[in-house]
């Protein structure tokens, strides 16, 4: 039998949250070795159960929720998605704007797949949230990055970004709040983004869905809201903020000026339909969670255990030798910085694998996110108290002697 080998359309595709280290990673499970995966963004293993009202809402909806939907998705959850658009500020929504999906992967896929040609360019930070770039990427097209800077709190470098567009480039994503670094974008930076956006025609493809999951009384601004007159594709869903990652709840949204993009809409239209719809039970819970603000508000108040495990995780990798990190204002997710000089580290995955065959746990290195350089890596501090105290125990005993070959 001839091998058969995987389509060359996936040359360029990555996708390392949940590539190579989680295999090793695996590989030890089944060696009975017991791992602390801080790899993904996950909830519900670590504890973090949906509320009741929810749970209840799609016992009752069982029954109804067997045959297909309308492709975009159930009226009572589009209308409340509509309505949501609104309180953020994003006008001019109605339910035919939106798309329902099994989580935001599948729209992302969807959205880059309707939009583009070989050869075709979106400007996407540096550090990302690959699937972007691996959407990007299968579309065939090329994802071309714009600094975020550390030192200014992981902000894009406006100035950088507009290095980045040529006349290839269609659109510029925008992860805000940012996955891996927790940052927050202030709202003048979301206001140069726009501009920028609006001098050479782009899409706007704004990843909002940990604006329910902002600390310290910060407030997120809506990309949708701050450029009414763009053509804008925001996204969000429920799996971080109402911690039911594996029902798959997330939508889409588009607003601005749609005049132009009659055909790329009728694309996105063609490829929800090809799906046949979201799921529909998932669905159905999108008014009740909606309707709860109190469920994010308690994780990220003081007392909550998102606040009270970000302010232990920042100080305890902060007093690590050789390691320092932004402190992050929304998500849950910390991006530390290694002094590589002092470990002599020269490949971040390499230090992560090492890390995984000493300690037992399971992190992501930098270039998992398109951070150029191998100094960094990404920690989910979702895990409780006695967990980050015991990861922050290995990881210092960890560097006291490592030293990369």
């Amino acid at each position: 039998m001839q091998p058969i080998k995987k389509s060359s359309k996936l040359d360029h595709v990555g996708y390392d949250i949940r590539g190579p280290v989680l295999d090793l990673a695996n590989e030890m499970i089944a060696q009975g070795m017991d791992i602390l995966r801080l790899n993904t963004g996950n909830p519900a293993p670590f504890g973090f159960d949906a509320p009741n009202d929810m749970i209840e809402s799609l016992i009752q909806n069982i029954r109804g929720s067997q045959g297909y939907s309308d492709s975009k998705g159930i009226s009572p959850a589009r209308e409340a998605i509509a309505a949501y658009c609104a309180k953020k500020g994003i006008l001019g929504v109605t339910p035919s704007d939106i798309y329902t999906g099994n989580g935001l992967s599948e729209l992302i896929v969807m959205a880059m797949q309707a939009l583009l040609e070989p050869g075709d360019e979106v400007l996407v930070p540096a550090p990302d949230y690959p699937l972007w770039s691996a959407a990007i990427a299968l579309a065939g097209g090329q994802p071309v990055y714009y600094m975020c800077d550390e030192q200014a709190e992981w902000n894009p470098d406006i100035a950088d970004m507009r290095t980045k567009v040529t006349s290839r480039t269609r659109a510029v994503v925008v992860i805000n709040p940012n996955n891996p670094t927790g940052a927050l974008y202030p709202k003048e930076i979301l206001l140069e983004i726009a501009e920028l956006a609006r001098q050479n025609d782009l899409i706007v493809f704004a990843d909002e869905i940990y604006d329910r999951l902002v600390l310290d009384g910060h407030e997120h601004h809506a990309m949708g809201a701050l450029a009414p007159d763009l053509f804008t594709v925001s996204l969000n869903g429920l799996s971080k903020s109402h911690l039911i990652a594996g029902f798959r709840a997330g939508w889409m949204c588009l607003s601005g000026d749609k005049s132009g993009a009659k055909d790329y809409i009728e694309g996105l239209t063609m490829l929800a339909s090809m799906r046949l719809c979201s799921n529909v039970l998932a669905q159905s819970v999108i008014p009740v969670a909606l309707a709860d603000e109190e469920t994010p508000a308690a994780l990220v108040r003081p007392g909550g255990r998102i606040y009270e495990q970000r302010e232990y995780i920042t100080d305890a990798v902060n007093a690590i030798d050789g390691l320092s990190v932004v402190k992050p204002k929304a998500a849950f997710y910390l991006f530390p910085k290694i002094d590589t000089a002092r470990f002599n580290i020269h490949d971040d995955e390499q230090f992560v694998v090492d890390f995984l065959r000493e300690k037992h746990v399971l992190l992501t290195h930098g270039g998992g996110f398109h951070w150029p350089k191998p100094d960094h890596f990404r920690i989910v501090f979702l895990p409780d108290m006695d967990t980050l105290q015991s990861l922050a125990g290995r990881l210092t005993e960890f560097l006291a002697t490592y030293r990369q070959g």
